[in-house]
């Protein structure tokens, strides 16, 4: 699976969204519920929530400054204690590297857990290409792999837009599942059948949340476990890791932790918090034998020193995506994205190029909200706005009735004749799409607007005219 997830035309994949009434259904209840476990864990149990993700954003900042210097770091330690470290500038480059380790270990089974940055690269396709059977160990991301590889809809929710039934069906033509929709039942059944999986597979891969530089150490938090057997039963360990995710030391790492756990699920602390530095040792009792870390680029350095570098910060929590009402509406596939949500709409035209996702920036109401729970305190809805000013100003690739309506209104603001005249007629032209004192089915560029809402008929009285009025009656 690539980073574009979707053919259709954004507009159609946002009006397919908007009429599922069960995905905005299970999307309205998961923001709600997971707001309130933020809530609780973050502002009410922590008074000085905002000096945390004050001290989290110094963090961020200070590795996207000395990023050379930790990747550097990490890459030795991690030398040293016997792994090996790939820098991948592109996804291709990241994809040939992983194909040598699999083609010189002749890996025909290979599990894994969860991880954005190997959707981005397209890791999945690569290995089936290579004759590998790739099983996907976390449940969310598993049930999706069964769907006809169906894409995510949420960074830390994968599956948040099927119910029970939906997933007993997958698993009953997909797995010869028998028994009911019962989630301990469906729970049961993909672990008795993943465990298999993991006791074949010769190849385990894991995404990684944090590399710690002064140790060459990587952090995984999970719920499931599943990532633990990932990397302690195959012989052959792979970690992809964007460039970005740093730490200095575990005392930083401790901290990103918690402010990741507590903003994307409200729990002080997942259930398993796993740290691992490379491949087994003398006395270990598990682990892999050959470690391998692959760290990819893939368009990050060119978002640093720029005016976008702050979405390096994320930590990927996902709580902007459980605040955005534009998500709340449309869901996560109409992103057409992996990566959704106000942090996809910012991210993915700089990954992805705005050819394919320049209608991102204007999915959203420009609200703050996404902003003001950010833990790493990315000002998400000010880049947003930038990415607009970027498509229209730099890029050229506004909509071509925007432009000629923007030029019209330039020729008539500049000139004062033209100004008063239009003024006077707009009232007359609008009348026949005005009921009351709305707008609701506008002409040509009005109606991409007044397709979704009402938009405001201009004042039959000028502001001029009654400011005159006025004038004249004071007298």
């Amino acid at each position: 699976m690539a980073m574009k997830i979707s053919t259709e035309k954004f507009h159609n994949r946002v009006e397919q969204g908007i009429h599922d009434s069960f995905m905005r259904g299970a999307v309205a209840g998961a923001q709600d519920g997971m707001g309130v476990k933020r809530r609780v864990v973050t502002t009410d149990e922590l008074s000085n929530w905002e000096d945390w993700r004050n001290h989290a954003e110094e963090i961020r900042q200070h590795v996207l400054a000395n990023l050379d210097y930790y990747l550097e770091q990490l890459s030795e330690n991690i030398a040293q204690r016997g792994g090996h470290v790939f820098f991948a500038q592109t996804k291709e480059e990241a994809n040939e590297y992983i194909r040598g380790v699999v083609q010189r270990k002749n890996a025909k089974k290979v599990v894994k857990s969860k991880s954005m940055v190997t959707e981005e690269i397209s890791l999945n396709a690569m290995l089936e290409e290579e004759g590998c059977e790739v099983v996907e160990t976390d449940l969310g991301e598993y049930i999706l792999q069964l769907d006809d590889h169906d894409p995510p809809s949420h960074i830390v929710v994968p599956a948040l837009h099927k119910n029970k039934e939906q997933i007993r069906d997958v698993f009953a033509k997909k797995i010869g599942y028998m028994k009911t929709s019962t989630p301990e039942e469906l729970a049961y059944h993909s672990r008795v059948t993943l465990r298999e999986k993991f006791l074949e597979a010769d190849l385990g891969i894991t995404g990684c949340n944090f590399a710690v530089a002064e140790t060459g150490s990587f952090c995984l938090v999970t719920n499931e476990g599943n990532a633990d057997l990932v990397t302690a039963l195959p012989k052959t360990q792979i970690t992809v890791m964007g460039m970005e995710r740093l730490v200095p030391t575990f005392e930083e790492m401790e901290v990103l932790v918690s402010m990741l756990t507590r903003s994307a699920v409200g729990q002080k602390l997942t259930s398993y918090i796993t740290v691992l530095t490379g491949p087994r040792e003398e006395l270990d009792v598990d682990g892999p034998e050959e470690f391998h870390l692959v760290i990819v680029d893939n368009g990050r350095s060119d978002i640093l020193g720029t005016e976008f570098q702050a979405i390096l910060q994320c930590i990927r929590c996902g709580a902007c995506i459980n605040v955005c009402p534009v998500y709340r509406h449309i869901g996560g596939h109409s992103y057409g994205s992996i990566y959704p949500g106000p942090v996809g709409a910012v991210l993915s035209p700089l990954l992805g190029g705005y050819d394919d996702f320049k209608e991102l920036p204007y999915a959203s109401t420009l609200c703050g909200a996404c902003t003001e729970v950010c833990p790493v305190k990315i000002p998400l809805h000010q880049l947003l706005h930038k990415h607009r000013q970027v498509i229209v100003e730099k890029e050229g690739k506004a909509p071509f009735s925007e432009k000629m309506l923007m030029k019209a209104f330039g020729l008539g603001a500049a000139s004062p004749a033209l100004y008063h005249l239009g003024s006077k007629m707009a009232p007359v032209a609008m009348n026949p799409f005005t009921v009351g004192d709305k707008i609701s089915k506008g002409p040509g560029p009005l109606k991409a607007w007044t397709d979704i809402r009402e938009f405001p008929a201009p004042n039959k009285e000028r502001f001029r005219d009654w400011f005159k009025n006025r004038e004249k009656g004071g007298e």
